[in-house]
């Protein structure tokens, strides 16, 4: 019944508001593509669709081997829309968010309202920037504040034996990203935006310094290294969804501002 009702409210939006009807590279939800990055490189990552991988197969051929973007296997449709600058702002301007460094050893914590990270600190990145000076907004968020919107989201179905979700919201500007790192395996998705991936397998540590942002990686080390030490990479855009194993390196760039969700399989 509520799929009905909201494809009802759908229908009337794109009905008297035409303008809706644009592609989700279009549409960027208010957010802003004013200062975003061309550069979206290239992809050697499998991609998937919904009806050509099943859950066995996704755990037979990717969940503890190799990543894999997956598309069309959740419609998010709704909790994109609750994702509009206009109206997180609306209803969530007066709740604290807690910002990280973009560092690969952080530990530097900021609280902040959220409207004044919208209004203030969500700022395109240049590349001389340190990850110790960059406040980024992904994690460190407390599900009951924002329950009324996680609830809202479509994980990804393909699960892991013994694991548990938890997510991580984030919001970001152009050129920001998380330098490289590791943890347990799990899902990022894009809700609006553009995120560039680069990953390695966990036994093929990447060179990298841990207070250089991701821009300044791609801007003067990625260019230059051997063939045998490129990474895993690829650009994912609002309805792909990203699955990395567990261990494997990875950092991010957000070419746009972005927003985005990722789903941890603790």
């Amino acid at each position: 019944m509520e799929f009905i009702v909201w494809n009802k409210v759908l229908i009337f939006l794109l009905f008297h508001f035409p303008g809706l009807t644009h592609s989700s590279e279009q549409n960027n939800g208010g957010w802003g593509l004013d200062s975003s990055l061309v550069d979206e490189g290239s992809c050697n990552i499998d991609i998937r669709d919904a009806a050509t991988i099943t859950h066995t197969q996704f755990l037979q051929e990717y969940a503890y081997t190799k990543p894999v973007i997956l598309r069309g296997v959740t419609d998010n449709t709704k909790f994109q829309f609750l994702c509009s600058k206009l109206n997180m702002l609306r209803d969530y301007r007066d709740k604290t968010v807690r910002l990280s460094t973009a560092n690969t050893h952080s530990y530097r914590k900021v609280d902040v309202r959220f409207e004044e990270y919208v209004t203030s600190l969500l700022t395109p990145q240049s590349e001389d920037t340190l990850g110790s000076d960059t406040l980024y907004f992904f994690g460190d968020n407390n599900f009951t504040e924002w329950h009324s919107l996680f609830e809202n989201y479509n994980a990804p179905p393909y699960s892991l034996p013994h694991t548990s979700p938890a997510y991580s919201f984030g919001i970001a500007g152009p050129g920001t990203g998380v330098p490289f790192h590791w943890h347990g395996p799990g899902y990022s998705e894009v809700i609006y935006g553009r995120k560039r991936w680069f990953l390695y397998p966990p036994d093929q540590a990447p060179e990298f310094h841990p207070n250089h942002t991701t821009l300044s990686w791609i801007t003067h080390s990625y260019p230059n290294l051997e063939e045998h030490k490129t990474p895993l990479e690829c650009t994912i855009r609002p309805g792909e969804v990203l699955y990395f194993p567990d261990r494997w390196w990875h950092a991010t760039l957000n070419l746009d501002t972005s927003v985005f969700i990722s789903t941890f399989l603790g």
